[in-house]
């Protein structure tokens, strides 16, 4: 199961070899750095860390230099641990040939935010009353939100407005549909979460 850390670059359409117009995503996946290999005898389990993204010095701690100085590589924005690599070794480039046309993969990211949202937006409520008869200020609300005297509290879970998005969210059995290995470009068919340019993590 190869993981890869990218950035999302924006969303196209290409033509499938049938005459079908696909909406993909592009995304430009590494190279990553191996910056540490974990293993049962030191850390209790197996993992790699990669990183991705330049960043700069002065924005890194000494702790981290002194991380990344091990891995002969510059300081880099984002650190993730994946599997499925344990055939590399510390200071190694990961690059986008660990996937192929025609793989399924999974992409994480975070969401883009929506700020605090009602019900409608955020649940896809009806609302509440007619559009007539007077009732203009209750339109979107969320209605009822819990019995009476008995149990006298609205339960745990129950739907209401809040913070919408800025979560982390995984789109599972997305299509490569192709790869381009000497642009570090990969081109997943569908959307996947986050803004342009934001982080996202593809795993097989």
């Amino acid at each position: 199961m190869p993981g890869l850390l990218g950035k999302k670059i924006g969303m196209t359409s290409v033509f499938s070899t049938e005459g079908k117009n696909i909406p993909c995503t592009i995304i430009e996946a590494g190279p990553c750095v191996v910056t540490q290999v974990k293993t049962d005898e030191t850390d209790g389990y197996n993992s790699v860390q990669i990183a991705f993204g330049d960043k700069k010095e002065k924005n890194t701690s000494a702790a981290m230099m002194g991380h990344f100085k091990k891995a002969n590589t510059s300081p880099k924005r984002h650190i993730v641990e994946v599997k499925g690599l344990d055939d590399r070794k510390v200071g190694d480039e990961v690059t986008v040939d660990v996937f192929s046309e025609g793989q399924w993969v999974d992409v994480t990211a975070t969401s883009k935010g929506k700020g605090f949202q009602g019900v409608v937006k955020r649940h896809g409520f009806s609302g509440v009353g007619d559009a007539t008869h007077g009732q203009h200020n209750r339109l979107r609300a969320p209605g009822s939100i819990g019995a009476g005297s008995d149990p006298s509290r609205v339960f745990k879970g129950t739907r209401m407005a809040g913070q919408m998005g800025n979560e982390k969210v995984t789109v599972q059995n997305l299509k490569v549909v192709k790869v381009y290995n000497d642009k570090n470009l990969i081109v997943i068919k569908g959307s996947v979460p986050g803004a342009n340019g934001s982080m996202v993590l593809i795993n097989n």
